[in-house]
């Protein structure tokens, strides 16, 4: 049995940085993985995915390029191939420059295989048994299929699979109207595929305010992706060369079928049982406010928690968790202001409470919003579409949330989320100077626009 300071399960956004940290301290660690190093992000998310985004954002732009004065002989045509190996290569870069990484480090020790508690303070893998009083768990999540009639007979996709397709859809229907499956639907329509976005709810973007939610629908909708919405009965089946999926209203005739209805935590086989580590009733692993499990020793980092699903809350569990551990700090996942991003063109940005849920907790609150168009760059750049939009305490003057659906609103709402984390006043902002031209510049007079 091999005896190590800490145990790595799992090499997502977390572990591996915490690992290196670890290291620099003189410890000696081992990390397991089952699969491919850097998780998700890395692998079957955010980068194979914003690469995909950005050959369908040049393909968008070139299709419009008389709008602008720019003309283009012929017809604009996609080379699938070329569009995959691009993605896959960027995988490649940033998953071998990891192994590189933490192969150059002494103190650690890189093993691929399932991992399977032993106990609280062992883990065993590949026939062998590692022990140590410390172990994390960084495992992440993976696409969860829901039970409908005939799913399993037609052969679909999901958010990882769809990234090895090379060949154009004739038809993608998209089940699922969240953000995965949203992104996806974009990207292949400007690919020049048909597209259909098939949503349980009312409303796609469910997450969102109404308003939120039906000007992306209006955006997607716009670009000839057909939304359909409160589909409660869903059913599939194999038609001819194609699938046919059953609607309330109406049958589709796909050629594909991408199922993006949400995610899971990869914890049903790591025997958490056996080291008594609790697990929430959707098997997420359950931990406090520095990420601690119920057992003394052992944490869970990243999307395994349920304490968020997105890369950068990966890392900042990493950074609470160092924090705590090697520095004697006192941080909490509860000290964390929400944030993310839409990645449809134009993106949504996202930061704090939306005004519904404001509202649930009987805030009293001033809204102002402001369209996309009276932005300078936005006009400039004939990409009017969306809205600006902020919460704020009527009583404290604090910003509690903000929505930049538009151009660049990825990269604006840092903004607010700068000064949330300062917990500076709306009222502090309202006389900025900005930069102009930029999408930024609407911010202060958006401001203006609250009480």
């Amino acid at each position: 049995m091999r005896r190590f300071d800490a145990i790595f399960v799992g090499a997502g956004q977390a572990g591996p940085f915490l690992a290196a940290r670890m290291a620099e301290r003189g410890m000696k660690l081992a990390i397991i993985e089952r699969k491919f190093l850097g998780g998700t992000c890395v692998n079957a998310g955010c980068m194979p995915t914003k690469t995909l985004v950005a050959s369908a954002r040049a393909a968008y732009v070139s299709r419009r390029g008389p709008e602008l004065g720019v003309k283009i002989a012929g017809e604009v045509a996609v080379d699938m191939q070329a569009v995959r190996r691009r993605a896959h290569q960027i995988t490649m870069d940033a998953r071998n420059g990891l192994a590189d990484w933490l192969g150059s480090m002494d103190a650690v020790t890189t093993i691929y295989g399932q991992a399977q508690f032993k106990a609280a303070d062992r883990v065993g893998v590949n026939g062998e048994t590692l022990a140590a009083p410390r172990i994390f768990l960084n495992v992440g999540a993976r696409p969860v299929i829901p039970d409908l009639p005939g799913i399993n007979d037609i052969g679909y996709l999901t958010s990882t699979s769809i990234l090895d397709l090379d060949t154009l859809p004739r038809h993608l229907g998209v089940i699922g109207g969240s953000y995965i499956g949203l992104e996806f639907a974009q990207m292949y329509r400007r690919f020049g595929a048909k597209v259909t976005v098939i949503e349980r709810g009312a409303h796609i973007a469910s997450r969102e305010d109404e308003d939120v939610s039906e000007a992306i629908r209006e955006i997607l909708e716009a670009e000839g992706i057909d939304v359909r919405t409160g589909a409660e009965r869903i059913a599939f089946a194999r038609y001819g060369e194609g699938i046919r999926i059953s609607l309330d209203g109406g049958d589709i005739d796909a050629s594909h079928v991408l199922v993006a209805t949400g995610r899971k935590p990869n914890t049903d086989d790591l025997g958490l049982d056996v080291a008594g580590v609790a697990v929430t009733p959707r098997g997420y692993i359950a931990v406090d406010d520095t990420l601690s499990t119920n057992v003394p020793g052992i944490w869970a980092l990243g999307d395994c928690n349920g304490r968020g699903a997105f890369t950068h809350t990966s890392y900042n569990d990493f950074e609470i968790v160092a924090a705590n551990l090697l520095n004697g700090e006192d941080r909490k996942v509860s000290s964390r202001i929400p944030a993310y991003a839409l990645y449809i063109d134009p993106p949504l940005g996202r930061v704090g409470m939306t005004e519904r849920e404001a509202a649930s907790l009987g805030r009293k609150v001033f809204v102002s919003k402001r369209p996309m168009a009276q932005v300078g760059r936005a006009k400039e750049r004939d990409e009017t579409r969306g809205f600006m939009k902020v919460i704020a305490d009527a009583e404290t003057r604090e910003i509690l949330g903000a929505a930049i659906l538009g151009i660049e609103g990825d990269e604006a709402i840092h903004g607010f989320i700068d000064a949330m984390n300062a917990g500076t006043r709306y009222t502090d902002l309202q006389w900025s100077v900005p930069i102009h031209p930029t999408v930024s510049e609407l911010i202060p007079t958006l401001l203006r626009g609250l009480g």
